[in-house]
């Protein structure tokens, strides 16, 4: 039961981290009111991080909705997405979904996310080399 739950390790905590996913991403999911942005890891945690912004929905309770519909839907998709950092970015348009709606929707899409990243190898670092 204990790997259902969203603890701190497994949440993207500081700008840094939201940062690294966007300079590095390796997958992509457009689902029309949502992107999934993914970063591949080197150990096998997975992480999320959630950005819904209030031009999105002004009122709090929307906001709320959603982030809690997505945390929840991310629960029990974790163990496939093993080894990414996702970044969950809410488009216009998303609080017009329905929650059975947009449940559904997430699922497909982490399932998409999780097709993309096993056939994307591994990221490295980049180096630049100069020669003088």
């Amino acid at each position: 039961m204990t790997e259902y739950c969203f603890p701190r390790h497994v949440r993207l905590l500081n700008a840094g981290d939201y940062q690294s996913v966007f300079n590095d991403t390796t997958s992509k999911v457009f689902a029309g009111e949502f992107l999934l942005l993914a970063r591949k890891r080197e150990d096998d945690q997975t992480r999320l991080g959630l950005i819904v912004a209030k031009k999105t929905d002004k009122r709090a309770v929307g906001r709320n909705r959603i982030k809690r519909l997505v945390r929840d839907s991310f629960r029990h998709h974790k163990i496939p997405l093993a080894g990414l950092d996702i970044v969950f970015l809410a488009r216009q348009g998303i609080k017009e979904l329905d929650n059975p709606t947009l449940s559904s929707r997430l699922d497909k899409a982490w399932d998409q996310l999780a097709k993309k990243s096993k056939k994307t190898p591994p990221n490295k670092k980049h180096v630049n080399s100069k020669q003088k």
